[in-house]
């Protein structure tokens, strides 16, 4: 078990140190390999992490956006923990990549009472938990700092999205208990971003069924805004002065929307601060892009390759996708 541990953590150390080679404090002046992450102030000027760390040293939470299985923002992430860490040990990781359903099999991983992959299992873990999020759980756990499954559980989220926001209502009370008084908050332009980003418009105007459809979608969204959100609250109460370090999907938090506005209507005393990323096609793009939020950041990235060039072969894996969850009784 010792020989295991000390070979995840020399595999960490390899991942912060030396996967560019700019040292782990500072950051690359231009995009050369998808491991790389230019951060820029919101003037658009280029800083390093070590700046931008002594910055957001005293923020009640920290949140990351992230395009999802991107090298460059995880290994980002991975440095910001760190560097945030040696200026405040009072650190708590929060991950949008696990469910609240899954916080005790994560409580016993972290406690050496589950193997990693018997977590995984057990947690339900995404994916690409092992090639994302392990160099940060992993840090937690040799600094003894809580991780918190922020999501909304997967099953709930998948109903409400099929039946809308009545469903909650069916939930047996220990179960609607666990997530937030007002589920479905409003804010300012999120959900007109959140239905232009699903392409209705490219459709012409969707039939009185496919309008339900969208709208049980977006208050599936709303669920885990708000349910991360108070995860992070009830964290922040349980571990007074700690500093919230919270990963999740870029769409969550951009514009200071999703759950970062459900944070300040609900805590506006917090200071939340977020970074943002940005793909850029080249380099005079990413220097001409001042699209950063006042007092925040954002950080360039190589752009991810395409999924698809075949739209019907992209639907048909949509469809096969949809097949499956629909295997899932909302009874």
């Amino acid at each position: 078990m010792q020989i295991h541990r000390t070979a995840v953590l020399a595999t960490l150390g390899i991942l912060l140190q030396a996967c560019t080679t700019v040292p782990a404090t500072q950051t690359p002046a231009r995009i050369t390999t998808f491991y790389d992450a230019v951060i820029r102030d919101h003037d658009n000027r280029i800083v390093d992490l070590e700046t931008v760390a002594k910055t957001l040293a005293g923020a009640d939470v920290v949140v990351v956006g992230e395009f999802h299985g991107h090298q460059g923002a995880h290994l980002l992430q991975a440095r910001l923990q760190a560097a945030l860490h040696q200026r405040n040990p009072r650190q708590i990781l929060a991950l949008e990549a696990f469910n609240l359903d899954s916080q005790t099999p994560v409580n016993r991983y972290l406690a050496g009472e589950l193997g990693e992959e018997e977590m995984v299992e057990d947690a339900g873990a995404w994916e690409n938990y092992q090639a994302s999020y392990r160099p940060m759980v992993e840090y937690a756990r040799e600094h003894d700092l809580p991780v918190v499954a922020a999501n909304a559980p997967a099953d709930v989220v998948r109903c409400v999205g099929r039946q809308g926001a009545g469903y909650l209502e069916a939930l047996p009370g220990q179960r609607r208990s666990q997530l937030p008084d007002q589920p479905f908050p409003a804010m300012t332009g999120y959900r007109d971003r959140f239905m232009t980003s699903m392409g209705g418009s490219d459709h012409g105007e969707p039939s009185k069924e496919g309008k339900q459809r969208l709208e049980n979608t977006f208050k599936a969204q709303l669920l885990r805004d708000s349910t991360m959100a108070d995860q992070i609250l009830k964290a922040l109460n349980a571990h007074p002065d700690h500093q919230v370090l919270m990963i999740t999907g870029t769409f969550h938090s951009e514009n200071r929307q999703g759950l970062v506005a459900v944070l300040e209507q609900r805590a506006p005393e917090l200071e939340v601060r977020v970074l943002t990323p940005h793909m850029s096609a080249n380099q005079s793009e990413a220097e001409s892009n001042t699209d950063v939020a006042v007092g925040d950041y954002r950080y360039d990235l190589w752009p991810l390759p395409a999924h698809y060039q075949d739209r019907d072969r992209e639907q048909a894996a949509m469809m096969e996708r949809f097949s499956k969850a629909r295997n899932l009784t909302c009874d």
